[in-house]
């Protein structure tokens, strides 16, 4: 796998990436079916972290193609990141543990259902190219 240099957000894309909570995130299954599910995330170091389930449609195609799409936007006026990465599941360690707080601290939903290593994994997507417009 070629290692791919950290994608640069520019201090009014980040602005704007932690002042949302919700993106679209586009996965695709090994046969290309495409999926895309609206979903609450966490932008933080230049990477986007999203919680969900084992049992869900993004995490089983995350396992089969890890290349990812997601988009934050907003409507009147029309602003939004639009971006291309690859995902990494996480489950376990220091990096799940201190996002998992982070999750914690900013979605109440978070706070009222918490879970431990292993149950609930975390889909890590690091940025690859990305197109910004109205900002």
């Amino acid at each position: 796998m070629l290692k791919r240099k950290m994608m640069k957000f520019t201090s009014k894309e980040t602005a704007f990436l932690k002042r949302n909570e919700v993106c679209r995130l586009a996965t695709v299954s090994h046969d290309t079916s495409p999926h895309v599910t609206p979903v609450c995330y966490l932008f933080h170091k230049g990477h986007f972290y999203i919680t969900t389930d084992y049992e869900t449609k993004k995490y089983k195609n995350v396992l089969e193609n890890p290349k990812v799409a997601l988009v934050v936007d907003v409507y009147k006026p029309h602003k939004a990141v639009a971006v291309e990465g690859e995902a990494e599941v996480l489950e376990r360690g220091e990096e799940f543990r201190r996002v998992s707080g982070l999750f914690y601290k900013k979605f109440e939903w978070a706070r009222k259902d918490p879970w431990e290593e292993g149950e609930s994994p975390i889909l890590k997507v690091k940025p690859v190219k990305k197109s910004t417009w109205g900002l």
